[in-house]
């Protein structure tokens, strides 16, 4: 009898011993169950993260190969295209710019700057000559400028000048003399006249002054 009674009592006891056992395995499968869906979870959120990092390195890639092609399409366009078509002095009444070469020139029309005959500078000439001034200043400081008169091809009849290499030098001279005014140094300004040598095909187009910037010298 009293066998049983033990034997009954062990049983008890395993069988309490075995549901703790079962409840605490429980808990802890669900505890790890949570973990491991919380990790899961913050995997997720990483993974996308850096999906979102490689996607910004993908277009900052793109936007880097565009600007790539935009360098390489400006430093092959032909040099021609910009120097030669480029009018330094556009806007300015009376006055044409151009390049050529080393030489950046404003080429003023005569009717604009001087009476018929004269070499006086019409007041009204001064505000075109203001504006070279400036450019001269700041777009080409310090560099050699030349002063070249022009005059059509009709000998000197009238105006007093021995002839028309006279005339275009003392017009070259007076527009010289206005640049020097507008804070130009004079060691940057020399002198020519080629009166009638380079004559264009109208006589209001051969009358002129070319104020030559040396970009070169």
């Amino acid at each position: 009898m009293r066998g049983n009674w033990l034997t009954g009592l062990g049983l008890l006891l395993a069988a309490v011993v075995l549901t703790g056992c079962n409840q605490n395995t429980a808990e802890e499968n669900s505890l790890l169950t949570e973990e491991n869906q919380s990790l899961r979870e913050q995997l997720a959120d990483r993974n996308q993260a850096l999906d979102a990092v490689q996607e910004d390195l993908r277009e900052k890639d793109r936007q880097i190969a565009d600007l790539n092609r935009q360098l390489e399409e400006i430093r092959y366009q032909p040099a021609s295209t910009s120097a030669t078509s480029a009018d330094p002095f556009g806007g300015i009444p009376g006055v044409t710019g151009s390049v050529s070469g080393g030489e950046v020139t404003a080429t003023v029309e005569s009717d604009v700057l001087f009476d018929s005959g004269k070499a006086t500078l019409k007041d009204s000439a001064k505000r075109s000559l203001d504006a070279v001034a400036q450019i001269l200043n700041t777009t080409y400081p310090g560099r050699s400028i030349r002063v070249a008169g022009h005059t059509d091809t009709d000998p000197i009849r009238k105006s007093g000048y021995k002839s028309n290499y006279h005339l275009g030098f003392e017009r070259a001279y007076a527009v010289r003399e206005y640049l020097i005014s507008r804070g130009i140094a004079a060691t940057r300004v020399s002198l020519a006249s080629f009166g009638p040598d380079r004559a264009r095909g109208s006589k209001a187009e051969s009358r002129r002054v070319d104020i030559v910037v040396l970009v070169d010298d």
